[in-house]
Protein backbone atom coordinates (compact mmCIF):
# COMPACT_ATOMS: atom_id res chain seq x y z
CA UNK A 1 0.00 0.00 0.00
CA UNK A 2 1.74 3.33 -1.05
CA UNK A 3 2.26 6.12 1.31
CA UNK A 4 0.27 8.87 -0.17
CA UNK A 5 1.24 11.67 1.68
CA UNK A 6 3.06 15.05 0.33
CA UNK A 7 3.53 18.50 1.77
CA UNK A 8 4.44 21.09 -0.23
CA UNK A 9 6.58 22.91 2.64
CA UNK A 10 8.94 20.03 3.08
CA UNK A 11 12.29 20.03 0.67
CA UNK A 12 11.69 19.50 -2.53
CA UNK A 13 13.84 16.29 -3.33
CA UNK A 14 12.67 14.99 -6.86
CA UNK A 15 11.05 16.97 -9.51
CA UNK A 16 10.24 16.50 -13.05
CA UNK A 17 10.65 19.35 -15.91
CA UNK A 18 9.88 19.93 -19.19
CA UNK A 19 12.49 21.71 -21.20
CA UNK A 20 10.97 23.90 -24.12
CA UNK A 21 12.63 22.49 -27.73
CA UNK A 22 10.18 22.72 -30.59
CA UNK A 23 6.41 23.03 -29.50
CA UNK A 24 6.49 25.76 -26.93
CA UNK A 25 7.63 27.86 -29.83
CA UNK A 26 5.13 26.09 -32.41
CA UNK A 27 1.78 27.86 -31.48
CA UNK A 28 -0.79 29.54 -34.15
CA UNK A 29 -3.78 30.36 -32.06
CA UNK A 30 -2.54 32.06 -29.06
CA UNK A 31 -5.72 32.24 -27.67
CA UNK A 32 -6.59 28.46 -28.04
CA UNK A 33 -3.19 27.52 -26.18
CA UNK A 34 -4.00 30.43 -23.53
CA UNK A 35 -0.60 31.42 -24.48
CA UNK A 36 -0.47 35.65 -24.15
CA UNK A 37 2.73 35.87 -27.08
CA UNK A 38 5.20 33.58 -28.78
CA UNK A 39 8.69 32.82 -26.77
CA UNK A 40 12.15 33.92 -27.92
CA UNK A 41 13.54 30.21 -27.93
CA UNK A 42 16.98 31.47 -27.23
CA UNK A 43 15.74 33.08 -24.17
CA UNK A 44 13.32 30.76 -23.26
CA UNK A 45 15.67 27.78 -22.85
CA UNK A 46 18.86 29.71 -20.96
CA UNK A 47 15.98 30.62 -18.74
CA UNK A 48 15.02 26.92 -18.41
CA UNK A 49 18.23 25.96 -17.69
CA UNK A 50 19.05 28.24 -15.02
CA UNK A 51 16.08 27.02 -13.47
CA UNK A 52 17.21 23.69 -13.69
CA UNK A 53 20.59 24.23 -11.88
CA UNK A 54 18.93 26.60 -8.98
CA UNK A 55 17.30 23.58 -8.36
CA UNK A 56 20.01 21.07 -8.66
CA UNK A 57 22.30 23.30 -6.27
CA UNK A 58 19.54 23.01 -3.95
CA UNK A 59 19.96 19.15 -3.53
CA UNK A 60 16.73 18.34 -5.94
CA UNK A 61 17.13 15.34 -8.23
CA UNK A 62 15.19 17.32 -11.91
CA UNK A 63 14.30 14.93 -13.98
CA UNK A 64 13.77 15.66 -18.01
CA UNK A 65 11.23 14.70 -20.38
CA UNK A 66 10.22 15.46 -23.49
CA UNK A 67 7.65 17.80 -24.92
CA UNK A 68 4.38 16.23 -26.08
CA UNK A 69 4.22 17.00 -29.72
CA UNK A 70 1.64 19.39 -30.75
CA UNK A 71 1.46 20.57 -26.97
CA UNK A 72 2.87 23.97 -26.73
CA UNK A 73 1.48 24.22 -23.26
CA UNK A 74 3.44 20.94 -21.97
CA UNK A 75 6.55 22.96 -20.82
CA UNK A 76 4.23 23.33 -17.71
CA UNK A 77 4.57 20.37 -15.82
CA UNK A 78 2.91 20.80 -12.91
CA UNK A 79 -0.46 20.97 -14.48
CA UNK A 80 -0.46 17.33 -15.67
CA UNK A 81 -1.02 15.44 -12.69
CA UNK A 82 -0.56 15.02 -8.75
CA UNK A 83 2.10 12.82 -7.25
CA UNK A 84 1.22 12.23 -3.51
CA UNK A 85 4.13 10.25 -2.14
CA UNK A 86 4.63 6.96 -3.70
CA UNK A 87 1.03 7.65 -5.71
CA UNK A 88 -0.59 10.22 -8.09
CA UNK A 89 -3.65 10.68 -9.12
CA UNK A 90 -4.43 11.04 -12.83
CA UNK A 91 -5.90 14.17 -13.58
CA UNK A 92 -7.67 15.80 -16.27
CA UNK A 93 -6.70 18.94 -17.94
CA UNK A 94 -8.99 21.73 -18.02
CA UNK A 95 -7.70 23.86 -21.48
CA UNK A 96 -9.13 21.76 -24.21
CA UNK A 97 -5.89 21.87 -26.24
CA UNK A 98 -3.95 20.39 -23.18
CA UNK A 99 -6.50 17.00 -22.97
CA UNK A 100 -3.49 14.18 -23.75
CA UNK A 101 -0.92 15.98 -21.49
CA UNK A 102 -2.47 14.11 -18.51
CA UNK A 103 -2.34 10.59 -19.93
CA UNK A 104 1.11 11.45 -21.26
CA UNK A 105 2.08 12.66 -17.60
CA UNK A 106 0.88 9.24 -15.94
CA UNK A 107 2.84 7.38 -17.78
CA UNK A 108 5.77 8.45 -17.10
CA UNK A 109 4.92 8.51 -13.48
CA UNK A 110 3.76 4.67 -13.89
CA UNK A 111 7.13 4.26 -15.01
CA UNK A 112 8.93 5.31 -12.27
CA UNK A 113 6.60 3.21 -9.93
CA UNK A 114 4.53 5.59 -8.76
CA UNK A 115 0.88 3.96 -7.99
CA UNK A 116 -2.27 5.23 -9.54
CA UNK A 117 -4.90 5.81 -6.90
CA UNK A 118 -7.19 8.09 -8.66
CA UNK A 119 -8.52 9.37 -11.87
CA UNK A 120 -10.56 12.08 -12.53
CA UNK A 121 -13.03 11.84 -14.85
CA UNK A 122 -15.28 13.42 -17.42
CA UNK A 123 -17.16 16.01 -16.52
CA UNK A 124 -14.37 16.72 -14.02
CA UNK A 125 -11.30 18.75 -14.96
CA UNK A 126 -8.58 19.46 -12.67
CA UNK A 127 -5.02 20.60 -13.34
CA UNK A 128 -2.03 20.60 -10.54
CA UNK A 129 -2.17 24.24 -10.40
CA UNK A 130 -5.08 24.48 -8.50
CA UNK A 131 -3.81 22.10 -6.07
CA UNK A 132 -1.51 22.50 -3.13
CA UNK A 133 -0.42 19.94 -0.54
CA UNK A 134 0.08 20.67 2.79
CA UNK A 135 -0.71 17.52 4.63
CA UNK A 136 -2.50 16.46 6.51
CA UNK A 137 -4.56 19.56 4.77
CA UNK A 138 -5.05 20.17 1.55
CA UNK A 139 -6.45 23.19 -0.85
CA UNK A 140 -8.09 22.76 -3.96
CA UNK A 141 -8.95 25.51 -6.22
CA UNK A 142 -11.98 25.78 -8.00
CA UNK A 143 -10.82 27.94 -11.33
CA UNK A 144 -11.64 28.18 -14.74
CA UNK A 145 -9.49 24.95 -14.96
CA UNK A 146 -10.70 22.95 -12.35
CA UNK A 147 -14.18 22.82 -11.99
CA UNK A 148 -16.62 22.28 -9.38
CA UNK A 149 -17.15 18.14 -10.15
CA UNK A 150 -13.34 17.98 -10.22
CA UNK A 151 -12.86 18.94 -6.96
CA UNK A 152 -15.78 16.72 -5.67
CA UNK A 153 -13.80 13.82 -7.38
CA UNK A 154 -10.77 14.84 -5.63
CA UNK A 155 -11.78 15.46 -2.12
CA UNK A 156 -13.38 11.79 -2.26
CA UNK A 157 -10.03 10.46 -3.19
CA UNK A 158 -7.94 12.30 -1.37
CA UNK A 159 -10.08 12.37 2.18
CA UNK A 160 -10.05 8.46 1.79
CA UNK A 161 -6.07 9.02 2.14
CA UNK A 162 -5.91 10.70 5.21
CA UNK A 163 -6.48 14.53 4.31
CA UNK A 164 -9.21 16.93 4.81
CA UNK A 165 -9.79 19.67 1.52
CA UNK A 166 -10.24 22.75 1.73
CA UNK A 167 -11.83 24.66 -1.42
CA UNK A 168 -10.81 28.06 -2.38
CA UNK A 169 -12.71 29.63 -5.25
CA UNK A 170 -10.02 31.10 -7.25
CA UNK A 171 -9.86 35.20 -7.41
CA UNK A 172 -10.85 36.05 -11.04
CA UNK A 173 -6.60 37.85 -11.63
CA UNK A 174 -5.29 34.08 -11.15
CA UNK A 175 -5.69 30.94 -13.71
CA UNK A 176 -4.92 29.22 -10.92
CA UNK A 177 -4.83 28.54 -7.18
CA UNK A 178 -0.96 28.56 -7.25
CA UNK A 179 -0.92 31.66 -8.61
CA UNK A 180 -2.35 33.49 -5.17
CA UNK A 181 -0.86 31.43 -2.68
CA UNK A 182 1.95 28.84 -2.00
CA UNK A 183 2.78 26.39 0.93
CA UNK A 184 6.27 28.48 2.71
CA UNK A 185 7.45 25.54 5.03
CA UNK A 186 5.25 23.01 7.66
CA UNK A 187 3.03 25.36 8.57
CA UNK A 188 3.36 28.75 6.31
CA UNK A 189 1.62 29.92 3.73
CA UNK A 190 2.31 32.94 1.63
CA UNK A 191 -1.14 34.12 0.05
CA UNK A 192 -2.92 37.15 -1.49
CA UNK A 193 -5.45 39.20 0.60
CA UNK A 194 -8.28 37.66 -1.96
CA UNK A 195 -7.68 34.33 -0.32
CA UNK A 196 -10.02 34.27 2.56
CA UNK A 197 -8.56 33.82 6.35
CA UNK A 198 -10.62 30.87 7.46
CA UNK A 199 -9.43 28.82 4.43
CA UNK A 200 -6.03 29.41 5.75
CA UNK A 201 -6.95 28.46 9.49
CA UNK A 202 -3.98 26.78 11.17
CA UNK A 203 -1.12 28.11 9.22
CA UNK A 204 1.07 31.49 9.77
CA UNK A 205 0.00 33.37 6.43
CA UNK A 206 2.18 36.14 4.79
CA UNK A 207 0.00 38.74 3.40
CA UNK A 208 0.22 39.68 -0.03
CA UNK A 209 -1.05 42.63 -2.23
CA UNK A 210 -1.68 41.03 -5.41
CA UNK A 211 -1.75 42.86 -8.73
CA UNK A 212 -0.30 40.51 -11.27
CA UNK A 213 -1.91 36.71 -11.62
CA UNK A 214 1.99 35.04 -10.47
CA UNK A 215 2.31 37.42 -7.49
CA UNK A 216 1.82 34.65 -5.35
CA UNK A 217 3.44 31.96 -7.40
CA UNK A 218 6.83 30.83 -6.20
CA UNK A 219 8.74 27.88 -5.80
CA UNK A 220 9.61 26.44 -1.96
CA UNK A 221 12.94 24.53 -2.39
CA UNK A 222 12.91 23.69 1.37
CA UNK A 223 15.37 25.19 3.96
CA UNK A 224 13.84 28.82 3.65
CA UNK A 225 15.18 29.02 0.27
CA UNK A 226 12.77 30.25 -2.49
CA UNK A 227 12.99 30.88 -5.89
CA UNK A 228 10.82 33.51 -7.24
CA UNK A 229 10.54 35.52 -10.69
CA UNK A 230 12.56 38.30 -10.88
CA UNK A 231 9.99 41.51 -11.51
CA UNK A 232 8.14 40.37 -7.99
CA UNK A 233 10.41 42.29 -6.06
CA UNK A 234 7.96 43.36 -3.29
CA UNK A 235 7.15 39.70 -2.66
CA UNK A 236 10.92 39.20 -2.76
CA UNK A 237 11.25 42.08 -0.01
CA UNK A 238 8.74 40.54 2.31
CA UNK A 239 10.20 37.03 2.22
CA UNK A 240 13.67 38.53 2.76
CA UNK A 241 12.23 40.15 5.65
CA UNK A 242 10.80 37.09 7.02
CA UNK A 243 14.04 35.23 6.90
CA UNK A 244 13.95 33.47 3.69
CA UNK A 245 16.88 33.63 0.86
CA UNK A 246 15.04 34.32 -2.68
CA UNK A 247 16.22 33.33 -5.65
CA UNK A 248 14.82 35.71 -8.89
CA UNK A 249 15.05 34.56 -11.81
CA UNK A 250 14.13 35.80 -14.83
CA UNK A 251 11.41 33.68 -16.12
CA UNK A 252 9.53 36.30 -18.45
CA UNK A 253 9.81 33.77 -21.66
CA UNK A 254 7.49 31.59 -19.40
CA UNK A 255 4.82 34.85 -18.45
CA UNK A 256 4.66 35.12 -21.85
CA UNK A 257 2.87 31.82 -21.52
CA UNK A 258 0.69 32.58 -18.72
CA UNK A 259 2.81 30.48 -16.56
CA UNK A 260 4.93 31.12 -13.40
CA UNK A 261 7.84 29.72 -11.51
CA UNK A 262 5.77 26.90 -9.95
CA UNK A 263 4.20 25.83 -13.11
CA UNK A 264 7.04 24.65 -15.11
CA UNK A 265 7.92 22.16 -12.44
CA UNK A 266 6.10 18.72 -11.11
CA UNK A 267 7.55 18.29 -7.94
CA UNK A 268 7.69 14.17 -7.46
CA UNK A 269 9.39 13.65 -4.01
CA UNK A 270 9.71 16.36 -1.05
CA UNK A 271 11.23 15.31 2.31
Amino acid sequence: MPKAISHEGWRLRKVIVTPPKIEYFKVENLREHNIREVANKEKAKKQHERLRKVMENAGARVIRVPELKGHPNSVFSMDTALPLGDAFIQLRMGLPTRRGEDTYMAKILGDMNLQKIGEIRAPGTAEGGDLLAAYPVFFIGISTRTNKSGAEQLSKILEEWGYETRKISVPDIHLHLGGAMTIIGEDKILACRSIPKELLRGFEVLWLDCRSFITGNVIYLGNENIIIEKRNMKVKKKLNECGYEVFPLDLSEFVKGSGGPSCLILPVERG
